[in-house]
C-alpha cells in the first residue's frame, strides 16, 4: 500500500488501545510476526482482514488506507 499508510495507522491504533502485536495477532488469527510485517509494509492483509481491522478499531476503511 502506498507509503505504508496502512502499517503506520495500524501501529498507531494498536498502541492507542495498548494492545501488543501478539494480542492483535490472536484477535485476527495470525501470528505476531504477521502484524509486524503489516506494520512495516513487508506484507498486506487481504480485503476481508482489512475490513475486520477497520471494524475492530471502529474506524472507516478509508482512514486505514488514505493520507
Amino acid at each position: 500500500m502506498k507509503d505504508n499508510v496502512f502499517g503506520k495507522r495500524l501501529k498507531e491504533l494498536r498502541q492507542e488501545k495498548g494492545i501488543s502485536q501478539r494480542r492483535l495477532g490472536e484477535i485476527f488469527g495470525v501470528c505476531n510476526q504477521t502484524i509486524s510485517f503489516w506494520e512495516t509494509g513487508s506484507r498486506e492483509p487481504d480485503l476481508d482482514t482489512l475490513l475486520a481491522i477497520a471494524h475492530y478499531f471502529e474506524v472507516p476503511l478509508e482512514q486505514l488506507l488514505e493520507d
